[in-house]
């Protein structure tokens, strides 16, 4: 199987870079992580999001809709890269620019089916992820942990997670 590095993901991308000036951008934010997985790699996401109100059942809670891409540049060319769907409650504590915390469970799509020393065994892996965070300027600062795994679907079911710090920003 032909391994896709970084640099090929980036001139694959080249198009959906071209749609963020869209006007379909102007109705997101968007938002930059960085952090390491479990396996001491960098991670780097990069995406849009979108903020549902649900006060119709409680005035602090909303959904959050969010796609992007999580970027992996791993050991001697061992990159890998996924896109990610991720749907997630979020509560906020206090009005409506408070502190607040967000859980979610989506979807992944990786590029190759290995990271370092992990085997994935599929490329479709569910994304949990967990994240608090709080207003920051004109946007807002978060820190995240995030499960990645296939669970069970094909073995072995070698996941791995993600920490990292983010800032999202109205587009």
């Amino acid at each position: 199987m032909r391994r896709v590095t970084l640099h090929r993901l980036a001139a694959a991308l080249l198009p959906g870079i071209v749609l963020l000036g869209s006007p379909v951008a102007s109705l997101a934010d968007g938002y930059a992580t960085l952090g390491a997985t479990s396996e001491g790699t960098a991670a780097l996401s990069l995406g849009l999001d979108r903020t549902y109100s649900l006060a119709h059942w409680h005035s602090q809670l909303d959904l959050r809709l969010a796609s992007g891409l999580l970027l992996l540049p791993g050991d001697d060319g061992d990159d890998n890269a996924a896109w990610t769907l991720t749907p997630a409650l979020r509560w906020t504590f206090a009005g409506e620019r408070g502190v607040f915390a967000e859980a979610g469970i989506g979807a992944a799509l990786f590029l190759n089916t290995r990271l370092e020393s992990r085997n994935l065994s599929s490329a479709f892996q569910f994304e949990d992820r967990l994240a608090v965070g709080m207003p920051l300027g004109s946007g807002e600062l978060s820190a995240s942990l995030i499960h990645y795994s296939n669970a069970g679907i094909k073995r072995p079911n070698d996941g791995f997670e993600t920490l990292s710090v983010g800032y999202r920003h109205p587009l």
